[in-house]
């Protein structure tokens, strides 16, 4: 039996993305392409979704491209999840003291 393709590997299709309502509230770039050219972007890959969702992502919020089950009419969905915290720093990011406001 021949080895089977990642689930993400290219096809015709392309990589069919929905951009869910968390990624939209957390990037303006997702935001204004859902008002322009809605819901759905086809890519020709999912390595080019993923570089889009990282050029969404900000400093304060992080956008990221997960796999829909394959019973979903979409590829993967774009989704955000907002950072809080000062400074827009991610959880686990390590300072010194000298790195502190204090």
């Amino acid at each position: 039996m021949p080895p089977q393709p990642p689930l993400w590997a290219v096809t015709d299709d392309g990589y069919l993305v929905a951009v869910k309502p968390s990624a939209r509230r957390v990037s303006a770039r997702a935001g204004r392409w859902v008002n322009r050219d809605g819901t759905t972007r086809l890519f020709d890959s999912k390595p080019l979704a993923r570089e889009w969702a990282r050029a969404c992502s900000t400093a304060a919020a992080t956008v990221w491209v997960q796999d829909a089950p394959q019973t979903d009419a979409v590829d993967g969905y774009l989704v955000g999840r907002r950072w809080r915290g000062a400074r827009g720093d991610r959880p686990g990011r390590q300072t010194t003291v000298t790195d502190s406001d204090d």
